[in-house]
Formats: structure tokens, C-alpha cells, sequence
């Protein structure tokens, strides 16, 4: 069901910093520029590694979901592993049915990539918060 590797999140209390640990002290050479996604409450950046990406993600707002994380690591970590999907509804439905929790009432979002998006609940998925995208248009 699961394709591709599509990104690791990693949450950050910093953008900026975490830009310049990827470049200056592992050497990436491709970062793109942060954006906001206000509806998600994030601001994101992607690190472009030759076989995946790096998604870092700050709080965007008193209400972003990303806050929470961070209380518990205030120093950032890895939020979630990101697995392209060639149809979200079907991935959407085969994990309800697995039994799996589809976080936000398993409506899809449109995501970072600008495809539609779903969470699956970490306790479903030996404690890692799963992001499945539908396949970007490349």
C-alpha cells in the first residue's frame, strides 16, 4: 500500500537554526525557503536530500498542533515519517478498516507538497505519527 518515502518531519522551535545545523553542519547544499501554512498552524521548510527530503516544521500561532511536541522536546525531534500513497481515500479507508486511528476525522487536508494528506495516529503505528500523501505530481 505504502510507495515512496516522501520526507521525515522534524519539528523545530526554529527554523532558521535548523537550516543552518542542515547546512553548516551536514552540508546540505538544496534547502528551500520556509513558507506558512496558517491552516495547519505551521510554518515549513524542505531540506532536499538526493533520495528524500527533510521536512522542518515551526509553530505558526498559539494554536498550532506542533506546540505540544515541542513542550515535550524542547529542543525539537522527529515528528512524523511522510509515505506517498497512490489514492488517499483508498489509504484513508484500508486503515479504519485495519482499525487504525485517522487523526482530524479522517477528512484529507491538502499538505506542504499541495496533495491531499492524512495522520495516522502514532499508537496505532508503533509509536510514530505516519503523514500518507497522495503522490505528487512530479
Amino acid at each position: 500500500m505504502i510507495g515512496r518515502l516522501n520526507h521525515v518531519g522534524v519539528a523545530t522551535p526554529s527554523i532558521d537554526a535548523s537550516i543552518a545545523l542542515y547546512r553548516d553542519m551536514l552540508g546540505a547544499t538544496s534547502i528551500e525557503a520556509p513558507f506558512d501554512l496558517p491552516e495547519q498552524g505551521v510554518r515549513v521548510c524542505f531540506v532536499n536530500l538526493p533520495n528524500s527530503q527533510i521536512e522542518l516544521i515551526e509553530p505558526l500561532g498559539d494554536d498550532s498542533p506542533v506546540l505540544a511536541f515541542l513542550a515535550k522536546n524542547p529542543k525539537g525531534g522527529q515528528h512524523h515519517i511522510c509515505f506517498e500513497v497512490p489514492d488517499i481515500l483508498a489509504a484513508r479507508d484500508a486503515m479504519v478498516a485495519k482499525g487504525a486511528t485517522v487523526l482530524r476525522g479522517g477528512i484529507p487536508r491538502i499538505g506542504a507538497h499541495g496533495v491531499p494528506v492524512i495522520f495516522v495516529h502514532p499508537k496505532d503505528m508503533g509509536g510514530v505519527l505516519i503523514e500518507l500523501m497522495a503522490e505528487p505530481v512530479h
